[in-house]
């Protein structure tokens, strides 16, 4: 069975190829420390089978934030609290990720200062942000390094980009919230630059041994917007400095989407056969014979289920029991798999 097949990407193994992705509970409070609610929920995923958890998206500036009750990274007070989840979600078998996130114009907070590439609001009920200048771009990719650095200490098995979904560094790469005309706005090359340099100082810190993904859009849904084939360019102009690209869509500014089972896998197989790149799929998926089909067909080397591992936690573990599959199931539960 390819989902239960151990995927190795540098030096790290995963115990199969189901992952849950960064799904933002907001559940801390205005502080970005870790609290009870977080460590059950990530435990549960790890202790349910799940074969790589990633950590919600978590601010590389307070600023950074989506809302007051995101996590934080932006402080060496929030070390011990992530340490806690990665020992937890490591010591029931999953590897451990981080996706590091700054909002840019998406921040909700009311008395944060909100910036972006160009002083465009997300819509009206949005803050119009103010334009960043060349030092708060400085001041940005600084912040991805030193939040790298403190996921390292934390003991966290790989580090997650957050490309996409409408915050700042997609609000960088799209043509639709990039209207600079200095030396990170115009052409593809300019709006590539910041995302491209938050990888070269993430990896002056990050060691070479751990992966590092990137989370991207593969389409923002309107005219003039990223599309399939310019993510592919994007992932092209980067993917020297990577090792997977987990591939998500739209976000970035409204916009009608038709969502069914599977929506964004072709993105997905898109990038890993033109990009010659590892992907993750994800997208609405929640059945095993979807996740067979996706990796038995190469459309993506891992699959991620949100929504369904939301629901149902011990998802691994339930579906091989049906399945009738032997597995090494949690002692503690091993009666109800007998």
């Amino acid at each position: 069975m390819k989902a239960l097949e151990v995927f190795k990407i540098k030096d790290v193994e995963l115990r199969n190829r189901i992952v849950m992705p960064p799904m933002c509970m907001y559940s801390s409070d205005d502080s970005g420390i870790v609290k009870d609610f977080h460590r059950l929920h990530y435990g549960a995923r790890a202790f349910g089978g799940t074969g790589l958890v990633i950590q919600e998206a978590t601010a590389v500036e307070s600023r950074g934030r989506i809302s007051d009750k995101d996590l934080g990274i932006w402080s060496d007070e929030h070390i011990d609290g992530l340490k806690e989840l990665v020992d937890m979600v490591k010591g029931y078998g999953a590897a451990s990720g981080i996706q590091l996130a700054h909002a840019g114009r998406k921040c909700a907070v009311s008395d944060e200062d909100i910036i972006g590439p160009s002083s465009l609001p997300y819509d009206d009920q949005y803050a119009v942000p103010r334009e960043m200048t060349l030092n708060d771009i400085k001041e940005i990719v600084q912040s991805f390094k030193k939040a790298a650095e403190r996921a390292l200490n934390a003991g966290y098995d790989l580090l997650e980009i957050h490309g996409a979904h409408g915050y700042l560094i997609h609000e960088f790469l799209s043509p639709l919230t990039n209207k600079r005309t200095d030396q990170y706005g115009g052409n593809l090359h300019n709006r590539v630059r910041l995302l491209s340099e938050v990888i070269d100082a993430v990896k002056e810190v990050w060691p070479e041994t751990k992966p590092l993904i990137l989370r991207v859009s593969a389409s923002d849904y309107t005219e003039g917007g990223i599309d399939a084939d310019m993510i592919c360019e994007i992932t092209d102009l980067v993917k020297d400095g990577l090792d997977i690209i987990h591939v998500s869509s739209g976000g970035l500014v409204p916009a009608e989407m038709e969502l069914y089972p599977g929506y964004q896998v072709r993105f997905a197989e898109r990038i890993k056969k033109e990009c010659n790149v590892p992907t993750i799929a994800v997208g609405l998926i929640d059945d095993l014979q979807m996740v067979e089909f996706i990796l038995g067909s190469e459309k993506a080397d891992l699959v991620a289920l949100g929504r369904e591992i939301l629901r149902n936690p011990n998802w691994v573990l339930n579906n091989l029991h049906r399945k009738g599959i032997k597995y090494r199931y949690p002692e503690q539960y091993f009666r109800a798999y007998r």
